[in-house]
């Protein structure tokens, strides 16, 4: 087959119009992309560091569902401790009734050893009670609860260890009272173990507590760690949409007119070609 042969102003209006084609294209994938980096082909370097930072910021984003369960789990024992402290302190007032109760009294020291024995129960259960999504820092186990503040490992690793406690009536140093046994000597002794329990739970409390601010701080410093890196990993690929519209109104007006100019070349060899028929 023959070939075709072009003018040279067509050819050159050809390879113009094909030029603004191939910009078109590139710059309405931006647009529906919303990036002018779209792969390692568009600027390797600025790619590659941005992936490697929405890596970083997806590690650490995964981490953050464990901060937010720590949290809860902190709060939960608090608020055991809270409800153990509260039944202590009722646990006092019955012993300081015992106390002032005359021991000849059997009836009234009865039910008010019952009622202490119930409190001692109600902590029990309590302590068994304050976990939170399947952890109890209440229990007394041996095994620390830990929580992971980065994406490392090995001795880069970050992370806090919270010891459990053991809050129940015996970790407490509180036993229930043998039936008929209550009288003003028992009640003051047991208003002395109720006074130790209750600056334990307090010492409990504040080691809580510390871990608590610690993890919040944590928390957010992560979220705006990750911000940072997705933030910093956007701005190396992302397209500045107005810019690249005006690009697009400008290239559609470049294209306007070398399909006019193109068309004008033609006519122009056709106006040759009429002076030799």
């Amino acid at each position: 087959m023959s070939q075709v042969s072009l003018s040279k102003s067509v050819r050159q209006n050809l390879m113009s119009l094909q030029s603004t084609a191939d910009l078109m294209a590139s710059t309405q994938q931006k647009l529906s992309t919303g990036k002018r980096v779209n792969s390692a082909m568009d600027n390797a370097s600025n790619y590659f560091t941005s992936s490697s930072l929405n890596s970083r910021a997806s590690d650490l984003s995964s981490l953050l569902d464990g901060i937010s369960n720590a949290t809860k789990t902190l709060e939960a024992a608090n608020n055991g401790i809270t409800a153990i402290k509260k039944l202590v302190e009722s646990a006092q007032s019955t012993m300081r009734q015992a106390a002032a109760t005359d021991a000849t009294d059997t009836v009234t020291l009865g039910k008010l050893e019952d009622q202490y024995n119930e409190t001692i129960s109600q902590i029990d259960k309590i302590a068994a009670d304050s976990g939170f999504n399947g952890v109890n820092l209440l229990d007394g186990g041996a095994n620390a609860f830990k929580v992971t503040f980065n994406e490392k490992t090995g001795a880069a690793k970050n992370e806090l260890s919270i010891d459990h406690v053991d809050s129940d009536s015996g970790g407490l140093g509180l036993a229930a009272i043998g039936a008929g046994t209550l009288d003003a000597t028992v009640a003051q002794t047991t208003l002395d173990d109720l006074n130790d329990a209750l600056t334990t739970l307090r010492g409990f409390a504040s080691s809580f507590g510390s871990n608590a601010t610690t993890i919040q701080i944590r928390q957010d410093f992560t979220k705006s760690t990750i911000n940072t890196l997705k933030t910093g990993a956007d701005n190396l690929v992302n397209a500045d949409i107005n810019e690249e519209a005006a690009t697009l109104l400008a290239l559609q007006t470049r294209q306007s007119i070398s399909q006019s100019a193109l068309s004008m070349a033609n006519q122009q060899d056709q106006a040759v070609l009429r002076l030799f028929g």
